[in-house]
């Protein structure tokens, strides 16, 4: 079972974390993974390096508005594309600035629509490709100053609706992940908190955080022939913290 032996994925925001993980997995169960990052290109290079598998670091930043054009030209056509990169600023809702607007519309929404138009007609064509966008329990519980953040990715999770039913008769499914508390270098501020982190916590029934390794055991599930008949999907890892 899950195995991807021959297909040829990219994971976004992929040199930490959650991408990290799931980019792990998928090269671990045999697919030739592109380990993508946006700054660094040797932190990028590390990333992939460290990875067991066939992997290939590209860098670009998603907020480029030609981004999605400039990435497929560096690694062709492929079978599944996790769209998990994303942009996240915690201010209140007074205070957001344009400039912080525009980002997390442009590479939490903009570049997931972008990229699938780039992506998806190989898939169709060949008649099987997976698809999936990493959202958040923030489409569920918004946190009150990510007000954009967490409009992004209810907006990203009606684009995964809308979609997913227009490539169904191609073989081509479209899912969504959305991980709540996960222990990441982006939540680690937070975690460390010894006041705030009771605080988080306590919204979680289970109780605990989640460690990217639970997000990357349901995503190889929505990339593999064994989701073949799972579309349209949300898909929530965070403990119980959206009941």
């Amino acid at each position: 079972m899950f195995d991807l032996t021959g297909k040829r994925a990219l994971v976004t925001g992929s040199t930490q974390g959650i991408g990290y993980a799931i980019a792990s997995c998928l090269a671990e169960h045999g697919a030739e993974v592109y380990i993508h990052g946006f700054s660094s290109h040797e932190k990028c290079r590390m990333a992939a390096e460290s990875i067991k598998g066939l992997t290939h670091p590209v860098l670009q930043d998603l907020s480029d508005h030609d981004c999605a054009r400039k990435l497929r030209k560096l690694t062709g056509d492929i079978d599944v594309l996790v769209l998990n990169a994303s942009v996240q600023y915690s201010n209140p809702w007074q205070q957001i600035t344009e400039a912080e607007f525009d980002r997390q519309v442009d590479t939490n929404l903009r570049a997931s629509f972008l990229l699938i138009q780039q992506y998806a007609p190989a898939m169709l064509s060949q008649k099987w490709g997976r698809i999936l966008t990493v959202g958040s329990v923030q489409q569920a519980k918004p946190h009150r100053d990510m007000a954009i953040y967490a409009a992004t990715k209810c907006a990203q999770m009606s684009l995964v609706t809308n979609l997913a039913k227009q490539f169904a008769p191609s073989g081509v499914t479209v899912n969504n992940l959305s991980p709540g508390v996960i222990a990441t270098p982006r939540s680690a501020a937070a975690l460390a908190d010894d006041a705030y982190r009771p605080l988080v916590l306590g919204r979680i029934p289970l109780g605990y955080a989640g460690e990217p390794s639970d997000c990357a055991a349901a995503a190889l599930l929505l990339c593999s022939e064994e989701s073949r008949y799972i579309t349209g999907a949300d898909l929530p890892v965070d403990g119980g913290m959206r009941l």
